[in-house]
């Protein structure tokens, strides 16, 4: 499954940036779709994610809130709605599908099978 991510930009503090991640020709149907961060000498982390089947979702504990994960079931996209951000989400966002992933593992990055290119998000002061 070939994923892409886009949405990703340059905004300041308080800012808002919605991601999105399709893979096209393909269906997410029975898949979980995550997204992860990595920020510069840092280890990529988990950020949200959600159960195509469902909608279970699953959010860091870190975001306080201010991040929402969806999906279109019609257009077979996942977005990641990210408001009120700070200077330290300022990352290269990717996003993630995994097929037989269990709920406990849904943070997991190797729990994904497949992985987008990943996409810019830069928050500046």
């Amino acid at each position: 499954v070939q994923l892409q991510a886009s949405g990703g930009g340059a905004v300041q503090v308080g800012g808002s940036l919605r991601l999105s991640c399709v893979a096209p020709g393909r269906t997410f149907r029975g898949y979980t779709v995550g997204w992860f961060r990595q920020a510069p000498g840092k280890e990529r982390e988990f950020v949200s994610g959600i159960r195509w089947s469902g909608g279970t979702t699953s959010y860091a504990d870190s975001l306080e809130g201010r991040f929402s994960i969806s999906r279109d079931i019609a257009k077979n996209t996942v977005y990641l709605q990210m408001n009120s951000l700070k200077p330290e989400d300022t990352a290269v966002y990717y996003c993630a599908a995994g097929s037989r992933i269990i709920l406990s593992s849904l943070r997991v990055a190797s729990s994904y099978d497949h992985w987008g290119q990943g996409t810019q998000v830069t928050v500046s002061s």
